[in-house]
């Protein structure tokens, strides 16, 4: 059965859910045979969506009406990451297509605590993406107003990149900050994720691991999808 992120969410931190979730990203599918790639990760947790516009970053992905047929043949809860350029203008859009998540990235601008805010108003949880090369500091003002927070372990645009270590204090200090803090927010990685070093990033704070080629390259993706689980958990 499929649970909604909103219920892992309020969960989050008790024996009730189990880390890491897997997220399988969908830039890695092939596109010509999508139908048959979407029953191929059925047993993940949530499918991550990444929408490109070719300005933001280099590279341009898919749209709406391409999330229309992957509702269409998942249960799956969908995780939208706009990568793109005044994301605010497409919120209602995606929120149409029932995405339970909708992530913005920092380096977008824009008045991103409204961004946040409408998210919310729209029923989806809302997340705030980073790049490598976003400091922790940045962001701590818009903290408060998340759900999710997506940290990229490569340079958003294109898919089968490697790891970037860096990234590990980073995602140290976001967990850090939410038990300090008392706040209640995913932590979500993306890029480069695969059974090596997923115990170290779940180990750092990860609750999501967001991955393409490890599980879309692999012959049989529900097996990698428990294997990546399980490495997950190698190192709690």
């Amino acid at each position: 059965m499929v649970v909604r992120l909103t219920t892992q969410l309020n969960k989050l931190g008790s024996k009730d859910v189990e880390k890491p979730l897997i997220a399988p990203s969908l830039l890695a599918a092939d596109f010509a045979d999508l139908k048959n790639e979407l029953q191929r990760v059925s047993g993940a947790d949530l499918l991550h969506l990444d929408i490109m516009d070719g300005l933001f970053v280099p590279n341009i992905s898919f749209g709406s009406p391409v999330v229309k047929a992957i509702c269409q043949n998942t249960e799956l809860p969908l995780d939208i990451h706009l990568m793109i350029k005044e994301p605010e203008r497409y919120l209602q859009e995606y929120a149409k297509l029932k995405a339970q998540a909708i992530t913005v990235h920092f380096e977008a601008g824009g008045h991103l605590h409204r961004t946040l805010i409408k998210i919310k108003e729209l029923g989806a949880l809302a997340g705030l993406a980073i790049n490598p090369g976003t400091a922790f500091e940045s962001i701590v003002a818009l903290l408060p107003f998340v759900d999710l927070v997506l940290v990229m372990s490569v340079d958003p645009g294109y898919g089968g990149q490697s790891f970037i270590p860096e990234v590990l204090p980073k995602i140290r200090m976001l967990d850090r900050y939410r038990v300090k803090e008392a706040k209640h927010f995913f932590i979500s990685v993306d890029g480069g994720i695969n059974e090596k070093n997923a115990g170290v990033i779940v180990q750092a704070g990860a609750d999501i691991l967001v991955a393409g080629s490890a599980v879309f390259g692999a012959t049989d993706a529900l097996d990698a999808i428990y294997k990546l689980r399980n490495a997950g958990k190698s190192r709690l």
